[in-house]
């Protein structure tokens, strides 16, 4: 992240899990966490919403859409929200993007 400076996340991209990381509850705390092997990052209910949509198959819009509805919140600060989440869980490499298929 160059100058302290981040990038957003593109609406259209679609998201899943890192192949090294999984989702499963934390032994001590009961909370949902999302671990790799460098990691572990306890979720809280809106991280937690928010993991349990990257399937691969939505895009972030689409995400945030569905995350505005269930809410009922103004799409445009979920939007921000979520963004920034997903920019976070990028840098720390435990989300990636799919790549898309043929055209």
């Amino acid at each position: 992240m160059a100058g302290g400076r981040r990038v957003a996340v593109d609406p259209a991209i679609r998201l899943r899990l890192s192949r090294k990381a999984r989702l499963q509850p934390d032994p001590k705390s009961g909370q949902l966490a999302l671990l790799s092997p460098e990691s572990l990052l306890l979720l809280n209910d809106s991280g937690a919403a928010i993991v349990r949509l990257l399937d691969g198959e939505r895009s972030v819009a689409e995400i945030c859409a569905l995350l505005a509805e269930r809410f009922a919140s103004d799409g445009t600060r979920v939007t921000a929200d979520v963004s920034r989440y997903l920019t976070e869980l990028l840098e720390r490499r435990l989300i990636e993007p799919v790549a898309a298929g043929p055209a």
